[in-house]
């Protein structure tokens, strides 16, 4: 088959990025039927191959898989095309929402309605929690990676990307081989060398430039998101827990509450969750120096967060055929995406406890959260039952039980 041309293609994947809401699943799902069931632009065994080495990667999977089909359809000027029309709309609508929630957010009927918000957010974490844990957990094995994780998170506070490492390398000396190991990769080693000089320079140049300028808090924020970039391995709700500890505890940029606002926000937009990277990096800049600040930083952390996506995709997808082929690295995957169900369950009890709980004040044993009794949030507690009602009981999607939780918040705020 001829390579689609450039107009058909934008108009595509732009549509694959404006539509691309509900999470990953959703966002998989649209791409399959743009590209393998109305064209024949991918086959069905090539889609799932590049789906598997996409949920190998670190990254949001569904921002990755688009990039995929762009470099295998035009090379790297195609991938670069899809990848950003996936992630652009998400981008300006989140560079919107949270400039308005930056000026207007802290008003007391703003915030009655947010409560609204958190009450969905802790729904659709849960809702994540239950959809990971049943594809994930097969055996004990899995459970015991899931506990353990849990575990080291919400007991102990140890950070999340030694969780990951140590659940990779775990699964990965007990990948079970099926015969002999695949060849070698074959060799490229001009292109696959200056593939990763060149995507690497681009990574790191805005961190050099702003190091030589002596941008304190730029800088900070940079590193931090480049860091994520690297351990973002099953999703964003993965790295939440990690995110806010560091932005909220160790580096105070934002709230507690206005970390959970971001991501209730980042679920009603289209593009990768992991957008929420750019919501919290534009509030923290403008607590900084305004407008200008929050610009900055916000397209510093896009720039951080998607470059590195870019970077892995173009280096990895050459070789898609082998990578797949090794049950190593697929045993290591099994175990980190058991270790991230209990991650997301940590995340599930964190949010629970800080809606219906006004006031959680450090650790009552250990790392485990000490919320106060008298400060229960009875309102906050019905409005989450609510929203259990209405997503798992009768399946409404997740922006019609915001709307609703938001408008009975909202109600009760002014009766």
């Amino acid at each position: 088959m001829s390579a689609p041309g450039w107009s058909e293609m934008t108009r595509v994947f732009g549509r694959i990025g404006l539509l691309s809401f509900g999470g990953p699943a959703a966002q998989i799902a649209v791409m399959h039927r743009e590209l393998v069931e109305h064209r024949p632009w991918l086959g069905e065994e090539a889609f799932l191959r590049a789906l598997s080495l996409c949920m190998l990667l670190p990254g949001p999977e569904a921002m990755q898989l688009a990039t995929y089909a762009g470099w295998r359809l035009r090379g790297v000027a195609g991938g670069l095309l899809a990848g950003l029309l996936f992630v652009v709309p998400g981008a300006l609508v989140i560079a919107v929402l949270a400039l308005g929630y930056a000026w207007y957010g802290q008003l007391p009927l703003v915030q009655a309605g947010f409560l609204g918000i958190k009450a969905a957010v802790i729904v659709v974490v849960f809702q994540a929690l239950r959809k990971v844990a049943g594809k994930a957990l097969h055996g004990a094995e899995g459970w015991v990676l899931a506990v353990l994780s849990f575990l080291a998170l919400f007991v102990l506070g140890l950070p999340f990307p030694l969780i990951i490492l140590c659940a990779g390398l775990w699964g990965m000396m007990r990948g079970q081989t099926t015969g002999a190991e695949p060849d070698d990769l074959p060799a490229r080693p001009v292109r696959t060398w200056r593939t990763l000089l060149v995507w690497s320079a681009l990574w790191a140049a805005p961190l050099l430039a702003l190091w030589a300028l002596d941008q304190d808090f730029l800088l900070q924020l940079g590193l931090f998101f480049s860091r994520l970039a690297v351990v973002t391995f099953g999703g964003a709700y993965a790295v939440l827990a990690y995110m806010t500890q560091t932005v909220v505890q160790d580096y105070g940029w934002i709230s507690t509450d206005q970390m959970i606002d971001a991501l209730g926000l980042a679920e009603t937009t289209p593009g990768p969750l992991i957008l929420v990277t750019e919501f919290v990096a534009l509030l923290a800049g403008f607590a900084q120096s305004g407008v200008s600040g929050a610009l900055a930083a916000g397209l510093l952390a896009l720039w951080v967060t998607f470059t590195p996506c870019f970077l892995w995709i173009f280096l990895a997808g050459p070789y898609l055929e082998r990578i797949s082929a090794q049950p190593r690295l697929a045993g290591a995957l099994r175990a980190i995406t058991a270790a991230v169900v209990g991650v997301i369950a940590n995340l599930s009890v964190w949010f629970a406890l800080h809606v219906i709980f006004d006031r959680v004040e450090g650790a009552f044993f250990l790392a485990i959260p000490a919320p106060d009794p008298g400060s229960f949030n009875i309102l906050a507690c019905l409005l989450v039952i609510a929203g259990m009602v209405l997503m798992l009981g009768f399946r409404r999607g997740f922006v019609l039980t915001m709307a609703a939780l938001t408008t009975a918040a909202l109600l009760m705020a002014l009766v």
